[in-house]
C-alpha cells in the first residue's frame, strides 16, 4: 500500500470546529513534549499540553494556541480534540499579556494561592503570546 501524500487535519473544541484542512506536516504539544506528524505516521493517540500548534501546507505555515485535550493520529489523518484552541489572529495580545501578569502575581503570593491554576494560566498566556508572535513575524516577512 502506497504512502498517503498529505494529511487531512481536523482541530475541534467543545465550542466549535476551527479546521479541517489538507497539509503536509502537523506538529503538536504532546504532553510528553512536541511531535512532528507526517503523512504515513504510524497510528497512536496522544494527550495534549499547553503549547503551539504548527501546521504547514506548501510553504505556507499557520499557528494555533492549544491546550488539553488529545490528538488521535493515523497515517492519513490528525484529529486534534482540545480543550481550547485558538487561531493567531484571533488572540487579543494585551489581554494575553495582562494575563501573564495576573498570573505571575498570583504566583509570587505565598498564601491563599492556587498555585495549579495560577501556573496553568500562565502557561495558556504565554502559549497564546508565542503564537501570536510567530504569525506576526511570518506575516510580516512576507511584505
Amino acid at each position: 500500500m502506497a504512502l498517503p501524500s498529505h494529511l487531512t487535519l481536523e482541530i475541534v473544541t467543545p465550542d466549535r470546529p476551527l479546521a479541517v484542512e489538507t497539509v503536509d506536516e502537523v506538529e503538536i504539544p504532546g504532553a510528553e513534549g512536541y511531535l512532528g506528524v507526517l503523512p504515513g505516521h504510524t497510528p497512536l493517540l496522544v494527550a495534549l499540553q499547553v503549547g503551539a500548534l504548527r501546521y504547514r501546507k506548501g510553504d505556507k505555515e499557520t499557528f494555533l494556541s492549544v491546550a488539553f485535550g488529545f490528538a488521535e493520529v493515523t497515517p492519513d489523518r490528525v484529529r486534534i480534540l482540545a480543550d481550547t484552541a485558538e487561531r493567531a489572529e484571533e488572540i487579543d495580545i494585551r489581554r494575553a499579556e495582562a494575563a501573564v501578569e495576573r498570573a505571575r502575581e498570583q504566583l509570587a503570593r505565598a498564601v491563599d494561592v492556587d498555585f495549579e491554576r495560577a501556573r496553568l494560566a500562565l502557561l495558556k498566556s504565554m502559549a497564546r503570546l508565542q503564537v501570536a508572535s510567530r504569525a506576526r513575524v511570518r506575516g510580516s516577512a512576507g511584505l
